[in-house]
């Protein structure tokens, strides 16, 4: 049987976190330097308890201005400080709720960069070794962030995109390129379901990319979000495929 995890970025600052976590399996929690704040996680991580969610650190670099997605090249050492700063303050939040961080899944820009560059990387693997080797890194399947992370020996989560089209070597059209997103409720339920089911998605030039899909990152950010992953949750059981973390 077919087994599929469900993640959103969440404590994001948008209305639908609570409704969305009846629908997910994992939680990918903001940790306020892209978006959110203490307030944000702190409901966020009593919302997964409550749903039996699993919880994970959303790290950005310091852009709340544009809300993580801008490019940057900090020293190792400022950007290794603002991820420890972020890790630690969900695991403060975490801890007093009784809750464990599971994994670590980069946001916005960072996570794009790191999907192709070694040091970048490295440092993220080292950081997140340093403060708990038992997190698992969630990334682009495929990505060489993940290959760091395996060769490192951190444990990796594959993620794959609902809404999002793929280029032939299997990144993400840039946000920046008019076909970047899939518009279609139709074309993104097909994309996951061979995803999953054929463990491949079409890329823009119509050639097929394997892909490993051990999480589908859904998104939740306006009210026509949460009802797509309404309907996604729905296909999933559908197709007898198991959503669990």
């Amino acid at each position: 049987m077919k087994r599929i995890d469900l993640n959103a970025d969440i404590a994001e600052g948008f209305p639908y976190d609570e409704a969305l976590l009846k629908l997910l399996s994992s939680a990918n929690i903001a940790c306020g330097l892209h978006a959110g704040n203490a307030v944000e996680m702190h409901k966020a991580v009593k919302f997964a308890k409550e749903n039996n969610v699993r919880i994970g650190a959303h790290p950005s670099f310091p852009d709340r201005e544009n809300f993580g997605r801008t490019a940057m090249q900090l020293a190792p050492q400022a950007l290794m400080a603002y991820l420890r700063y972020q890790l630690g303050a969900l695991k403060a939040i975490a801890d007093a709720q009784g809750i464990a961080i599971s994994y670590v899944k980069p946001h916005g820009a960072l996570y794009n960069q790191a999907a192709k560059d070694t040091a970048l990387s490295q440092l993220i693997v080292r950081t997140i070794q340093q403060f708990n080797p038992q997190l698992k890194l969630m990334g682009l399947a495929g990505s060489l962030m993940l290959r760091v992370a395996e060769e490192e020996g951190l444990a990796t989560i594959s993620e794959v995109f609902a809404d999002r089209h793929y280029m032939p070597d299997g990144s993400l059209v840039p946000r920046n390129q008019p076909n970047a997103m899939v518009e279609s409720d139709e074309e993104a339920i097909t994309q996951v379901l061979q995803m999953v089911m054929e463990e491949k998605v079409r890329a823009i030039d119509g050639s097929f990319v394997p892909v490993k899909a051990d999480s589908i990152c859904l998104h939740g950010d306006n009210e026509h979000s949460l009802l797509f992953a309404q309907r996604i949750v729905a296909e999933l059981q559908k197709h007898h495929i198991v959503i669990t973390a």
